[in-house]
């Protein structure tokens, strides 16, 4: 083909995999399931008129649940996972494009057919190490470590009351919570007079919080194929700013066209003023191919 008529090759490809499996009897009730998806982008371009960057990602996401009910208690465990990479031509660094660790564990004793006295106990951070990225005065790429993992680590622990219709709704209130931030000090020594590093002070490793948090879980079908989940987090600490509400909330929509080919898109909102003082969004969308297990 002649060198003057532009070319585009777009490649996308999707693999999703998801797994249910129970384990049942007669006095235990363990209930195990999940789903996974691998997600593999590119794009390259060769004289094109309107321009383009050559690129190529992978990103991965798993989603998996482990519960267990005896003699009125309740114990439910969620893990959450994602984590991307995408490399740009023209760029001298791999760049994350999602890295999530969540852990959650509820364990309940119930008082009513809904109701039960709960703990809550969640760690959340990331698996590898993210930058920040410039250019210094002569115009060449440069980067900046910003985290790494359990670097930092967010650890909660929480007592309250667990209100649970189905596996598929439900709402925990812990009215005493406390909140442990880990980091390391490499990330703290040299804090400017008066600066955190994700809420925790110049030469210190760690910031200790007492207050409220909420979580909940929602999902339905709106209409046939279609599945929407929305998970909920709040926070409020007693001992600085209770006003100042931490929030992380997600929602997934997936699609099943047909047996094999599903449509994903994922829109996450988080606000941590130790953090970032403003909100930050979080959008993922695929398409590909589904294989049930």
């Amino acid at each position: 083909m002649n060198k003057n008529i532009a070319l585009c090759f777009i490649f996308f490809n999707s693999l999703a995999f998801a797994q249910t499996d129970s384990v049942q009897t007669p006095e235990t009730d363990w209930k195990r399931g999940g789903v996974a998806k691998l997600l593999f982008n590119q794009a390259a371009f060769s004289e094109w008129a309107s321009g383009g960057q050559n690129s190529i990602s992978l990103s991965f996401h798993t989603d998996y649940d482990l519960s267990y009910s005896k003699n009125g208690w309740n114990w439910d465990t969620k893990f959450l996972g994602d984590f991307g990479l995408t490399k740009l031509s023209g760029t001298k660094f791999l760049r994350k494009t999602n890295d999530r660790f969540d852990l959650q564990s509820f364990l309940g004793k119930k008082f009513s057919p809904t109701w039960s006295y709960s703990t809550v106990f969640g760690v959340k951070t990331q698996f590898a190490r993210g930058y920040s990225y410039g250019e210094d005065e002569n115009g060449n790429e440069t980067r900046t470590l910003r985290t790494h993992f359990f670097s930092p680590v967010y650890i909660q622990l929480g007592v309250g009351l667990y209100w649970k219709k189905s596996k598929n709704l439900w709402v925990n209130i812990a009215p005493f919570t406390q909140r442990l931030t880990l980091v390391s000090r490499k990330f703290t020594d040299d804090l400017s007079e008066g600066k955190e590093y994700f809420g925790v002070r110049k030469g210190d490793n760690h910031r200790f919080e007492l207050g409220a948090s909420v979580n909940a879980f929602y999902k339905f079908s709106p209409m046939k194929n279609m599945t929407l989940e929305q998970r909920l987090g709040l926070y409020s600490d007693y001992l600085n700013k209770a006003e100042n509400v931490d929030l992380d909330y997600q929602i997934a929509a997936e699609l099943q066209v047909n047996e094999y080919v599903s449509t994903n898109l994922i829109l996450q909102l988080v606000y941590d003023d130790n953090a970032v003082q403003r909100l930050q969004v979080r959008e993922v969308f695929g398409v590909g191919v589904r294989m049930a297990l």
